[in-house]
Order: C-alpha cells, then structure tokens, then sequence
C-alpha cells in the first residue's frame, strides 16, 4: 500500500496512532480522506462544553488535518460527513455559521448522521473528503 500516505498531528493524532493504531487523514493521489475530528483541544484534549466552542474546534481541527496531510484546507472539501448526538438541535446554528465561515465560496455535499452518543461525551464529529487538483 505505496501508494497510500497516511498523516497524523502533535498531541491527540500521534497518541491515537500509538494507542488505537489508526491515523487522522489518507492521501491518495489527488484526494485526501480524514477521520472523524470531534472539539477536541489538540494537545490537552479536553472537550469544551459549550456546544458552540466544540464545534468551532472541530472545524478547525478538520482544518489542521487536512492541511497536514498537504491539503490547502476547507476550501479542497467536496463531501462533508457530521455526526451529532441527539441534541443536534444546539449544533445546527453553529454547524452552518462554521460551514459558511470555512467554504465562503463553495457549497460542499453534506450528510447529517444522528448517532446514540459520540467520544467523550461529543456533540459532533466531522469527516471530510478534499481533492487537492
């Protein structure tokens, strides 16, 4: 598997790819896969409470991912996956200010998957798919 590179990040990326064997983002050829990122602080990984925080962090760290994996970012996004735990109803708002603060000039496919409850107690977890072409 060459031609497969796999990427993780400083802090929460390098114990997860330690501990649980698996990596935050795949680069294949021209398109660059991620795992689901959740609020999570990076180094520390605490998980604010505040729903609007949380999602802003998982935004960003989808960011930071992608970007380590040698992507430019949100703007490379074509599919967006978001998990939400059942009180989805407080992520919306914040889900798409972040959407359109993070795509300002493109509209990606989106999928919403309610789940029974996420890591830690999170309210989201997003997965993206970027083609870097």
């Amino acid at each position: 598997m060459s031609h497969l590179q796999y990427f993780s990040y400083e802090g929460f990326g390098d114990r997860v790819r330690k501990d649980t064997h698996y990596s935050q983002a795949v680069r294949i050829g021209d398109v660059v896969k991620i795992s689901g990122q959740g609020g999570w602080d990076r180094i520390t990984e605490k998980i604010p409470t505040d729903i609007e925080k949380q999602v802003a962090q998982a935004f960003d760290n989808v960011e930071h991912t992608l970007q380590k994996a040698g992507s430019k970012g949100w703007e490379q996004v074509y599919q967006v996956r978001i998990y939400c735990a059942p009180d989805r109803s407080k992520a919306m708002g914040p889900i798409i200010s972040n959407l359109k603060k993070y795509c300002p000039n493109h509209q990606p496919l989106l999928t919403g998957v309610e789940v029974a409850s996420l890591y830690n107690g999170m309210a989201i977890e997003i997965e993206v798919e970027a083609h870097l072409g």
